[in-house]
């Protein structure tokens, strides 16, 4: 090894010098602390609500089920799940694929609710425990076959004019016949 690079690689393991900053005079400091405070202030008028969030979001308490707290806190748990399934996945562990797709779902899905204030997915909850229940906005109908002019209805879906559809309400509205047929007698083998 020539000087040259001995040299070097002495300059390359030493710690690079620090320039001493010089001190402030009080006056410095008391206008340093007055800037600081209004530019504080400014942020504060500014801030009010957060970047990228829907106003109707941003407006729920914090006591809400959809609040923005809860949601960050679901998004945040879910996070942490996906990286250990993740694991899983390159572990080539059995369902390991469906599992990381359904989470990263979920996620996408409440991040989309805090942009635009809809609740998109079929489920809800720190980790999708409770079903969302439907409600109908506006009435929609059967444009051809034999219910044509009919009000389309969707069980489990609450509804202004009657509350919640249920299954037999269903079955009368489209007429599906409830009659219950006798089971086939199925001969027994003989063992032989």
């Amino acid at each position: 090894m020539n000087r040259k690079a001995m040299r070097m690689e002495q300059l390359a393991n030493q710690p690079k010098p620090r320039k001493r900053r010089k001190p402030m005079t009080a006056e410095q400091k008391k206008a340093a602390a007055e800037r600081l405070a209004k530019a504080r202030a400014a942020k504060k008028k500014t801030n009010g609500a957060p970047k990228n969030v829907h106003h109707s979001v941003a407006s729920l308490p914090d006591t809400d089920m959809f609040s923005l707290k809860n949601v960050r806190e679901w998004i945040k748990h879910n996070k942490d799940i996906l990286s250990e399934e993740r694991r899983g996945l390159r572990a080539n562990v059995k369902g390991a694929q469906a599992k990381v797709s359904n989470i990263e779902g979920y996620v996408r899905h409440m991040e989309h609710y805090i942009r635009t204030g809809d609740w998109i997915d079929s489920f809800y909850g720190k980790e999708q425990g409770q079903k969302v229940k439907r409600i109908c906005v506006a009435m929609a109908y059967h444009f051809e076959g034999p219910y044509k002019g009919m009000i389309k209805r969707e069980v489990g879906t609450t509804y202004r004019d009657v509350g919640i559809w249920t299954q037999e309400m269903h079955d009368d509205y489209y007429g599906v016949n409830t009659v219950e047929s006798k089971p086939k007698y199925r001969r027994k083998r003989k063992k032989a």
